[in-house]
């Protein structure tokens, strides 16, 4: 059973977020489920739920409640959030376990929802950029998690006598949080799976785990802690606001329309059996550039770029070489990936001013369709392609390699 609130629906988003918030949490010690402890003047259920509403590509949200609180929580969403309730939240009663509840969650999604995410109800310090972070690990990879790498030493210990066992190797060790992100048809296979095996996992990730399918981390944050024990309240207070000022979250993202710059670098290797590609442009040549991708120098250079404008590192973070999946994968596809981040994030591209460093062959002919694709690919007229040479001075000059440079400017949607 689920109740939804009145108005129209938006469609156009297929994401929709999970919270699960039927359990109780007896280790915070306090005489009512943690979730709805309060939190800088806000129960910290109502804290999470509008990080999701507020998201702009989240076009449903589906909070899986304890039966025991249900008609409480229906009063308190109606006094803190709006009456009647913003259309895109659906409320279902929860189950006797996490795994129990998001599979009451995912029955009550709409439809047309084909990525989910799902986080728990007490992390209500999740950000926005983590969020744009699995959706477009979601486009990448099928199916990720939020975490942060381990930064202590880490022992196993016999539970018996406390007697240390081994060190273990942190280096491969990450600290999972949420949201947990993945297509919704692996996650329902997941829990077929999990039905017919009789299995019970801690987390969506290890549901899909025991299904063999698989996922990948992206980067969380250290703030996005699980409210567990009673210190915790007092650190996401602090963290919340210094000197006890509570952050007003609609206030942070009103910051955030703001237009950003953002520059980026590339330069790779000219060898022999490589085909020579720019601008997604095979051009006829005896050389080629060498790299994991096709090596498009100005792609690359403009993806840097872009992502450097949104603060979300360089492509190496996005695209390692490591991963085999992007080996000779045309640079025009990751430029697509990099652009659906900035589709999540709400922002657009203004224009980009790009240059191509190379002394050899003549660009001249094929910078017109250079500049046809990354229009296409970006969604942008103002995108301006140069290029030049260095006077046959340094790696350029001596035909060594190619480089390019970009400089680009973004803006929230609503500016």
């Amino acid at each position: 059973m689920s109740t939804a609130g009145t108005g129209k629906r938006e469609t156009s988003a297929r994401a929709g977020a999970i919270i699960p918030a039927a359990g109780f949490g007896t280790r915070m010690g306090a005489d009512r489920p943690k979730q709805f402890l309060e939190l800088a003047g806000a129960p910290v259920l109502i804290r999470t739920i509008r990080i999701f509403l507020d998201h702009p590509a989240i076009s449903a949200v589906v909070v899986a409640l304890p039966p025991s609180h249900y008609q409480q929580s229906l009063e308190l969403f109606t006094r803190y959030l709006a009456s009647p309730l913003p259309a895109k939240l659906i409320l279902t009663r929860g189950g006797a376990s996490r795994q129990k509840s998001v599979s009451h969650g995912l029955a009550a999604l709409p439809p047309q929802i084909d990525t989910v995410l799902v986080h728990d109800g007490a992390r209500p310090l999740v950000s926005d950029r983590v969020i744009g972070r699995c959706l477009t690990g979601v486009a990448s990879h099928g199916a990720v998690i939020a975490a942060v790498p381990a930064k202590d030493t880490l022992k196993e210990v016999d539970p018996e006598s406390g007697r240390i066992i081994t060190t273990i190797d942190r280096s491969r060790v990450w600290l999972a949080q949420t949201p947990q992100a993945m297509r919704r048809e692996l996650l329902e296979q997941a829990f077929r799976q999990a039905a017919e095996d009789g299995f019970t996992g801690t987390d969506e990730a290890s549901l899909l785990e025991h299904g063999n399918i698989p996922v990948y981390v992206v980067a969380g944050d250290e703030q996005n802690i699980k409210l567990t024990r009673p210190g915790d309240l007092t650190l996401a207070s602090s963290l919340l606001g210094e000197s006890g000022k509570q952050k007003n979250r609609r206030a942070d993202r009103d910051q955030e329309k703001t237009m950003r710059i953002g520059s980026g670098f590339d330069a790779h290797r000219l060898v022999e059996g490589r085909k020579l590609i720019l601008g997604g442009v095979d051009i006829p040549h005896p050389l080629g550039l060498l790299g994991h991708s096709d090596a498009d120098v100005l792609i690359h250079a403009l993806m840097d770029a872009l992502l450097g404008a949104l603060g979300e590192g360089d492509i190496g973070r996005h695209f390692p070489d490591s991963d085999k999946r992007f080996r000779n994968i045309s640079s025009l596809k990751l430029l697509e990936q990099v652009m659906s981040l900035l589709e999540a994030r709400q922002m657009v591209l203004v224009n980009a001013d790009l240059t191509i460093i190379c002394q050899q062959p003549r660009l001249a002919p094929f910078l017109d369709q250079m500049l046809n694709n990354l229009q296409t690919a970006c969604h942008c007229d103002a995108i301006n392609i140069k290029a030049t040479t260095t006077e046959k001075m340094g790696f350029t000059g001596r035909r060594e390699g190619i480089a390019a440079q970009a400089v680009v400017l973004l803006s929230h949607k609503d500016t």
